[in-house]
């Protein structure tokens, strides 16, 4: 029934229809996009910025609760300089279009990754923008100088900390537990994840939450991926058997 109705609208197919709630995305191919072209691979990660704003868009047009996307890893400094600071450069640039337009748009934003790498500047605009647009709806992670293993770690600490002051017993650390010192705490685990240019891993990218979501790698670069791309990932995802590790019923 729901892949019908998708089939034939899907600028108005309820995503929480197929149980699709939260979906990531590794943003992956800018810098092969722009080489192909005989462009520099700035030019890549300019126009890859332009999609990820229409993915985002669509998303919240369809019910998707929360969107994550893989922006910068914590192992993405081991870049060249330029395109590094031409990636902090859309980045600061997003945060100054948020900042114009955030109050006309039902999305609820929050970096995940820590904070501590940026200018003072910057930390506090990012911090005004999660506090400032709270209320929102649409939940938007932007994973930003993130990495999966520095977040279980950072888990791990405050875990033993809560142990250590009295706060918590050791027999109270259970999955729960764990999940709510996530940068993620309090959002459905993730769905759907997908990784674009075809590469078929995850590169350190939310790894905890990932545990049971379903993984599409589609061939095309990101800058090529539109929202008729996204509509056919979703289709795909609600053709999957998604068991948790229990059997298959029928």
């Amino acid at each position: 029934m729901f892949s019908k109705l998708f089939r034939k609208s899907p600028e108005k197919a309820p995503a929480e229809n197929c149980g699709l709630r939260h979906i990531a995305f590794i943003m992956d191919g800018n810098g092969r996009w722009a080489e192909k072209r005989k462009m520099p691979r700035t030019y890549g990660h300019a126009a890859g910025a332009k999609v990820f704003k229409r993915i985002i868009e669509y998303c919240g047009s369809i019910g998707i609760e929360a969107v994550t996307v893989y922006a910068f890893s914590t192992e993405n400094w081991k870049r060249p300089a330029d395109e590094v600071s031409a990636i902090m450069k859309l980045f600061t640039d997003y945060l100054s279009e948020a900042e114009r337009s955030f109050a006309k748009k039902d999305i609820q934003i929050h970096f995940l990754g820590s904070k501590s790498v940026f200018p003072e500047d910057v930390r506090k605009r990012m911090e005004a923008l999660e506090k400032a647009s709270e209320s929102k709806r649409q939940i938007l992670n932007i994973a930003v100088n993130y990495g999966g293993r520095a977040e279980l770690v950072r888990a791990a600490r405050q875990l033993a900390a809560e142990v250590q002051s009295g706060v918590l017993t050791v027999d109270q650390i259970d999955e729960q537990a764990f999940a709510d010192h996530l940068y993620t705490a309090g959002l459905p685990d993730v769905d759907l994840l997908i990784r674009t240019s075809g590469e078929m891993r995850l590169s350190n990218f939310l790894l905890f939450q990932c545990s049971y979501a379903e993984f599409l790698f589609p061939e095309k670069l990101w800058p090529d991926f539109h929202v008729p791309d996204l509509h056919e990932c979703i289709l795909q995802f609600q053709s999957r058997d998604r068991r948790y590790g229990g059997r298959q019923q029928g």
